[in-house]
């Protein structure tokens, strides 16, 4: 695996801290077994309580254990020492194996969760304001919250367009994506997103106000091109991306030449950083 560390406290229980690393191969996160087990025994030797029920799944033949992967975490001393993880898919699996009162919290906000995606079939606005409240408590502007509804709505119109002229794989609509985000940007998504520090967040969640506008023109340019030109097939539509996202490109420049200075930027909405472990150990 790839490592990537995140210093971030996840107080799901009082103010417990679960350890959380990103693999970048694979595009998930991974979660400390010992530190789950921990908030959910209540243990005042979590490893051995790790290990007394890891001997007991292996004996059953629960999965959880086979899957466990093994990462290098930080301990409490700084030093880094192999750990087992689990995705979040297994995460649950140990839940439901450990006799625990906080189990049932996390189960029921399971529940919560299936409830409100049923609620959101057939009300999607509560889908659309729930989304509105998150970016609010991200910290998020009016503004910036109205152009980012906006840009969705967009986005999805020019997908529509992309499908009806022959382009059907998610790899498809990303190599379009990226077209477009190099005409007026000069990096892929997955650029961006390195540039700006994200992992597996929203690249457009962690834009300001001119680089989701910039975005948005980039894909409306392509979509009303894409229209009149009639592209068929990925290399067709992938010279008409281009040229949507140049469009944007000389906004971009025409609005820097103005101000004098760049409005792409590294900066992003996280309240915590990722470091990578050989930056971490050099230290």
């Amino acid at each position: 695996m790839n490592q990537d560390k995140i210093h971030l406290v996840n107080k799901i229980f009082n103010s417990e801290t679960i350890r959380t690393i990103w693999d970048k191969e694979q595009e998930k996160y991974f979660i400390s077994v010992v530190d789950l087990v921990g908030v959910l025994s209540e243990s005042k030797d979590k490893n051995a309580y790790w290990r007394k029920l890891k001997q007991r799944l292996k004996e059953e033949g629960n999965e959880t254990v086979t899957k466990c992967h093994a990462l290098k975490l930080k301990a409490q001393d700084g030093k880094y020492r192999i750990t087992d993880v689990v995705d979040i898919e297994g995460m649950f699996r140990i839940v439901e194996s450990i006799p625990s009162k906080n189990a049932e919290p996390i189960k029921l906000w399971l529940a919560k969760l299936g409830s409100e995606r049923i609620d959101e079939t057939f009300d999607p606005s509560i889908a659309v304001q729930r989304a509105i409240d998150l970016y609010r408590i991200k910290g998020h502007d009016e503004e910036w919250i109205a152009k980012r509804i906006k840009g969705i709505q967009h986005r999805k119109q020019l997908t529509d367009v992309w499908k009806n002229r022959g382009i059907t794989k998610s790899s498809e609509y990303g190599i379009l994506t990226n077209e477009i985000y190099k005409g007026w940007s000069g990096m892929t998504a997955k650029e961006y997103k390195k540039f700006k520090g994200l992992r597996k967040e929203s690249l457009r969640d962690n834009m300001s106000d001119i680089e989701v506008t910039l975005a948005d023109l980039g894909e409306i340019a392509t979509r009303e091109i894409a229209k009149k030109k009639n592209p068929k097939g990925l290399n067709e539509n992938i010279e008409v991306a281009r040229r949507g996202g140049q469009i944007a490109g000389n906004a971009r420049k025409n609005l820097e030449q103005e101000i004098g200075e760049s409005v792409v930027t590294s900066n992003n909405s996280l309240n915590y950083e990722y470091v990578d472990e050989k930056e971490i150990e050099m230290k």
